[in-house]
């Protein structure tokens, strides 16, 4: 069955950017010139992804704002003749079909996930994380869609991460698959361990924000206790799903930056500015003045 929807959690607090996120959402926070969400709703388009869910929560409001249409700014847009803008504006509003569900309780991940699941039906879907940013060729999470495909069961994007930075992910154990195109990149997961002490993780391959999942995790989520924190942890309920079903991990090609962190969006922010060519140029040379 093809993936056509992609679920969105974005219903956290955002408190690591306090006080900017005080009264604007962490996923609403610039990029250069695009907030945080836009760069994984349009590597979600790119996709193929037709629906798009955003679970959100209160003061989040300006999530809805942005992707939805904007006749008095259109107008202004038009008026003054700055055609490209008007563009980009527009652009935003067609990218795709957007739904909004809400988590009333910060309950976790997994209770994020399991908020969409009268949106999703009995479908394979998507689920996008916003602060994980992913530049690739191929989308990241087109490259997931693409291994189910392949393999015909659940799969997790994941990374190398060093040895001491085991403690921050949810790790896998697993073995190469032994066919399909892309073996060299999947990996049939045998354990799951969430954010091991350095020196037991089973691997060094972190799962970070990008999974495909069979609608049966929703069983295993409602049947989730809590977890860490008194949240139900998705992590919890993929363990759960291996019981039934063989879930793969999936290195991923491309360039990740945690925009979760204050550090990684801003190395966020300067390597994306360098790699635009209206931007790059000017900011290099602005570096290159710094006493670093």
């Amino acid at each position: 069955m093809r993936v056509r929807k992609a679920v969105f959690p974005a219903a956290g607090w955002g408190t690591r950017f306090l006080p900017a996120t005080k009264a604007q959402p962490k996923e609403m926070l610039p990029l250069v010139d695009k907030p945080v969400i836009q760069y994984a709703v349009e590597e979600a388009v790119a996709a193929g992804i037709e629906q798009v869910i955003i679970v959100t929560s209160s003061q989040k409001r300006a999530i809805e704002d942005h992707f939805d249409l904007n006749y008095e700014l259109e107008h202004l847009l038009e008026e003054k003749g700055e055609i490209e803008k008007l563009r980009q504006v527009r652009h935003i509003s067609d990218l795709a079909q957007i739904a909004y569900v809400r988590q009333k309780e910060q309950l976790g991940l997994g209770h994020a996930v399991l908020m969409a699941k009268d949106l999703i039906g009995h479908e394979p879907f998507a689920v996008i994380l916003p602060d994980d940013v992913l530049i690739a060729d191929r989308p990241v999470i087109g490259q997931l869609i693409h291994a189910y495909q392949q393999h015909h069961g659940s799969v997790v994007a994941v990374t190398e991460v060093p040895a001491e930075e085991t403690s921050r992910y949810g790790v896998i154990a697993g073995d190469h698959v032994e066919d399909g195109d892309d073996r060299d990149r999947t990996y049939r997961v045998t354990g799951l361990v969430e954010k091991p002490d350095p020196g037991t993780a089973p691997s060094n391959l972190a799962v970070i924000g990008r999974y495909v999942l069979t609608p049966k995790i929703f069983d295993k989520l409602e049947q989730t206790q809590r977890g860490a924190g008194g949240e139900i942890q998705l992590t919890d309920g993929i363990q759960a799903l291996m019981d039934e079903q063989t879930v793969f991990g999936y290195a991923f090609e491309g360039q990740r930056y945690d925009a979760g962190t204050t550090m990684g969006w801003l190395r966020a922010s300067v390597e994306l500015a360098l790699a635009r060519p209206e931007f790059g140029g000017d900011l290099r040379e602005y570096l290159r003045t710094l006493d670093l």
